[in-house]
């Protein structure tokens, strides 16, 4: 394997695109994505025999077993040694509030406007008078000579914290990245800096736009087991109770401090800002229901013709939310579009690479991850754990959520300027007539969002983009009018279910696209890597040493 960084020129591979499209076995290859096929798989795996494929579960068999028996057939070899799967420990805990959230007199009512989670694996969680500090975004950031924590000690205590991050709050690009969410936005990362300041809870406050969800999938997603890694896995500290309040809340929780809400978050945009104590506690109990269980990632390689050694992977979590039971029923979470669509598609891309009459001359990797929805457990156990030396791996294509609105003239690029990998894209998107085009939200993190970024944070170029903003004309804009409200409805409810008047042209042409980008990647000699600047660019230098 050559380890010496190689900077990728377009005009390294331009001819070599201009020979594909003429190549027969690769136009057969192209064009073998079968669409009945294709929605009879996502059918199956978002049917409620499938359970929502939780993990753990009868899902979990269900799905795997699918995924294993596919990629045999196909010819591909395990992944993981001998063995198609590798296991992933994990521990859920199902937190359940045995007293409400006590602050003053307010009435909290669990989920209607706060939830309460632990990742403590004790039975028993109480906060008892924990005094309460808002320490605004909750973000200590050097580089951006950002620091809500100084000169404050919040040890044992509880801080409340603001979502998204001050560039979004004042749409200043002086500021963090501007509209743009950083990962200092994202709740995971408030509620891990709180455990570092020595904090016992943290209440993040909710606000739509800049948590870029309702309150609904707050409800959806922090009630019921919650899987974690086990400890030993995780580098990152835990504080003893995370929780959500709702807006309304917070604004009630202020003014029994004597401040006002929106004044306070005024205050937390500026660099000098002073954490503020708020002169309240919080009590609440928590009860821990804990089993330790294992999840499986699945694994499949084809191997290289000429370097091996070298891989490109495609991945995508098949996992989603699981059921619960509601007034006496059963509520199922299919997750149709998130991620059956991309589930699927790791299948029919292994297909299309199958047609080939010889194998690219970089082995192809297909990392189908568990846990996703819970934090990306499988993809961040893979990157601990990887079953390929990470600076073998030449670059990863992530496919969640695939585009079901109708067929674009553009294809949008999550974390838009990232990696020289786009360069082999937007080579692909030609084939298409498509442009590259950043994504329209950016403040909603979606990069920090999904799987791709867990070996990113290792230094593994890798990529998210997918549907686009221009629909390719009139037919194909209807259907995305149809589609796309469900869409955002739908997302992390039971409503994502299978529906035949998704845009399936557009599905087709993101599964092409993503083929053909892996394959121009597994054909060159080059190592795409981050471009200057990028976070991530650092540790990818210094593995390629």
């Amino acid at each position: 394997m050559k380890t010496k960084m190689r900077t990728v020129i377009a005009a390294c591979f331009v001819s070599f695109c201009a020979t594909s499209a003429a190549n027969n076995e690769f136009n057969q290859a192209y064009n073998s994505f079968e669409l009945s096929t294709l929605k009879k798989d996502i059918k199956t795996l978002s049917s409620d025999k499938f359970e929502g494929r939780e993990p753990s579960g009868v899902g979990e068999k269900l799905t795997t077993d699918m995924l294993i028996k596919r990629f045999k057939a196909l010819g591909l070899k395990p992944g993981n040694g001998d063995n198609y799967t590798q296991a992933v420990p994990m521990v859920s805990i199902t937190s359940k509030p045995t007293t409400s959230l006590n602050i003053a007199d307010l009435d909290f009512e669990f989920p209607t406007n706060f939830v309460a989670t632990s990742r403590k694996t004790k039975k028993d969680i109480a906060l008892t008078d924990s005094e309460l500090v808002f320490v605004g975004y909750g973000i200590n950031a050097p580089e951006y000579d950002w620091n809500d924590y100084q000169n404050i000690d919040v040890k044992g205590k509880t801080v409340v914290v603001l979502v998204n991050d001050p560039g979004f709050a004042t749409q200043n690009n002086q500021l963090f990245n501007g509209n743009t969410m950083t990962y200092y936005g994202r709740w995971i990362y408030k509620y891990e800096e709180a455990a570092r300041q020595g904090a016992a809870g943290a209440i993040i406050v909710h606000e739509i736009k800049p948590a870029s969800y309702g309150w609904n999938v707050i409800e959806s997603s922090w009630t019921g087991a919650q899987y974690h890694l086990p400890a030993k896995e995780v580098n990152e500290p835990a504080i003893d109770v995370e929780m959500w309040i709702s807006v309304d809340k917070a604004k009630a929780l202020f003014a029994k401090a004597g401040k006002d809400f929106n004044e306070m978050k005024a205050l937390a945009l500026e660099k000098d800002f002073k954490a503020v104590p708020l002169n309240l506690t919080a009590s609440i109990k928590l009860e821990n229901e804990i089993k330790s269980s294992t999840s499986n990632n699945v694994i499949a390689t084809i191997k290289g013709s000429e370097r091996p050694d070298e891989h490109v992977l495609y991945m995508g979590h098949w996992d989603h939310l699981g059921s619960y039971i509601a007034d006496g029923k059963k509520v199922i979470y299919n997750g149709a579009h998130d991620n059956a669509t991309g589930t699927a598609g790791l299948m029919h891309i292994a297909k299309a690479y199958q047609t080939l009459g010889k194998a690219p001359k970089r082995s192809i990797t297909f990392v189908a991850v568990t846990a996703e929805e819970q934090g990306r457990l499988g993809s961040r156990y893979f990157a601990n754990h990887p079953t390929i030396p990470l600076k073998q791996i030449v670059g990863l294509i992530n496919m969640d959520s695939l585009d079901i609105t109708g067929k674009k003239k553009d294809v949008t690029v999550v974390g838009f300027g990232k990696s020289e990998l786009e360069v082999y894209l937007e080579q692909a998107a030609k084939r298409q007539i498509r442009t590259l085009t950043p994504e329209q939200t950016p403040e909603r993190g979606y990069y920090y969002r999904s799987d791709h970024f867990s070996l990113a944070k290792k230094g593994v170029p890798a990529l998210s983009a997918g549907g686009g903003s221009v629909w390719l004309n009139a037919e194909e804009k209807q259907i995305g009018k149809r589609v796309k409200g469900d869409v955002a409805r739908c997302y992390h409810q039971a409503c994502d279910e299978y529906n035949e008047a998704w845009g399936w042209r557009g599905l087709i042409a993101e599964l092409q696209l993503f083929f053909e980008t892996g394959y121009l990647l597994a054909e060159s000699n080059d190592w795409p890597n981050w471009r200057e600047g990028t976070e991530f660019k650092a540790m990818r230098d210094e593995m390629m040493k």
